[in-house]
């Protein structure tokens, strides 16, 4: 079974190819540390909703009952009795705060822009492992182009080896020639073998920003890089880019929710120096086993007899006198009975506390203090950063426009350098080096091409409205 799970496994990541879209939505559902900044997320959120239901009153509800002996005091009478009984009592106690300076309202708006601030710093992490599979897949992708340039180029040195082989056989060239291009084929091996290790090199960083299992099969998609969308430069003045990314960019929107949860925390801090009004009430009863009732009365006629001398005489009330008979009170019949209420208002003031609740005010306003300090400088790096990027791109793209117009004027001269050599007018070395130079030109080129998509990426990603894949 596990054999036939792995070949499954193996053949579903083998069957398909992932472009840049697949590798980023794989990337943020599987990474560990977005799952980890979710998890705090939702503990934030349940923070929050828990601060909106303290506003609600308590209720609660206690009960006891235990055997009791010696001197004791009965929970129904009150009296001090030295009998065994078995006693119990049974309270249900609510309380409210009628008026807190409004700290339980300042709680609950500090946990919602905490919540808040989780959320966004979810998404800040996600932006960023975006903007590092993209950074990593294009990566792969240069090194493909630069293998597919290495191949070429030796296939070039071979064809070249095997015509002046059959010249130098047929006795139109010397050996030399021959032996140049040997060393040529040689050197373009080696470099193709580093190009082809670079590929596997690149594509297991992917996987690894990715979470994927280095082992799994994993082949990517390989579109021509002029199809990767990117926007006119013209379209991304930093002015514009550093507008959009006070508002769009999860770190601003992070350092704005904390700042405004470290300013009601200060209120709330502020509101623990005033005093404050509940209210509460309560009902409670009890049960003992000595409780006793009237279960039936009797009228009384002759209430005794005296003896005067030797003789008796009846002694009879001049009304007939009530007898009662007692028994066991049952147990709710007792919780009924005893049950007795209490409501009440009730006032705590804070008068000397060592200082502790102003100096937890002052520090909290220092917290506020020092989270505007810290989103100010997060905003002029903020705009130090747009700029640095958009001055990149820009040399960038003029670094790429460079590069294709030296790709075209060495391909023309290797054009030239073939024909001379292919008639005896140029030497095998100089045709090699008119080849090495094409073919640092191509590489140059594709690097170039490379960086400027991924600078322009950049770019686009500091307005703050994801990446366009």
């Amino acid at each position: 079974m596990f054999f036939l799970a792995a070949g499954i496994f193996s053949t579903s990541y083998s069957q398909e190819k992932w472009d840049l879209r697949k590798c980023v939505d794989y990337a943020l559902a599987n990474n560990i540390s977005i799952k980890q900044s979710d998890v705090q997320a939702k503990i934030t959120a349940l923070q929050y909703n828990q601060s909106k239901l303290s506003q609600y009153p308590t209720l609660g509800f206690s009960g006891n009952t235990s055997f009791n002996s010696g001197l004791h005091q009965d929970p129904t009478s009150f009296g001090l009795i030295t009998q065994n009984y078995v006693g119990a009592q049974l309270q249900l106690q609510s309380s409210a705060q009628i008026f807190n300076w409004f700290s339980k309202q300042n709680t609950i708006a500090a946990n919602h822009w905490q919540a808040e601030a989780a959320k966004a710093g979810t998404d800040k992490l996600k932006d960023d492992i975006s903007l590092t599979v993209a950074n990593a897949y294009l990566q792969v992708l240069l090194s493909k182009q630069q293998q597919n340039i290495a191949e070429i180029q030796l296939k070039q040195s071979k064809a070249q080896l095997d015509n002046t082989r059959k010249l130098v056989d047929a006795g139109s060239l010397p050996e030399l020639n021959a032996t140049e291009l040997e060393s040529q084929v040689e050197t373009d091996s080696a470099n193709y073998i580093t190009a082809k290790g670079n590929v596997d090199l690149n594509i297991l960083l992917l996987k690894a920003n990715m979470n994927i299992d280095a082992a799994a099969p994993f082949e990517v998609d390989e579109p021509p890089v002029e199809l990767i969308p990117v926007e006119k430069i013209a379209d991304l003045q930093p002015d514009a880019v550093y507008a959009l990314a006070l508002t769009n960019l999860p770190q601003q929107r992070v350092n704005d929710f904390k700042l405004r949860s470290l300013q009601k925390s200060a209120d709330v801090s502020k509101a623990a120096m005033y005093p404050i009004f509940s209210a509460f009430g309560s009902i409670g009863t009890g049960y003992s086993s000595r409780g006793t009732e009237i279960t039936s009365s009797y009228l009384v006629n002759e209430i005794g007899s005296v003896t005067v001398g030797n003789t008796s005489y009846s002694v009879t009330p001049l009304a007939p006198i009530t007898n009662y008979n007692y028994g066991k009170t049952a147990f709710f019949k007792q919780l009924n009975t005893n049950r007795g209420e209490a409501v009440g208002i009730s006032l705590n003031v804070p008068i000397f506390n060592g200082g502790s609740y102003k100096t937890n005010w002052q520090i909290a306003k220092l917290n506020v203090q020092n989270q505007q300090l810290q989103k100010d400088a997060d905003n002029q790096k903020l705009k130090q950063d747009i700029y640095q990027a958009y001055n990149a791109a820009l040399v960038a793209l003029q670094k790429f426009s460079s590069s294709q117009k030296a790709v075209d004027a060495a391909q023309r001269s290797y054009d030239f350098a073939q024909k001379r050599y292919d008639v005896g007018m140029l030497s095998t070395i100089e045709l090699i080096t008119n080849q090495n130079n094409l073919l640092s030109a191509k590489l140059q080129n594709v690097q170039n091409q490379f960086d400027y998509v991924f600078k322009m990426k950049v770019l686009e990603f500091y307005k703050g409205q994801g990446l366009k894949l």
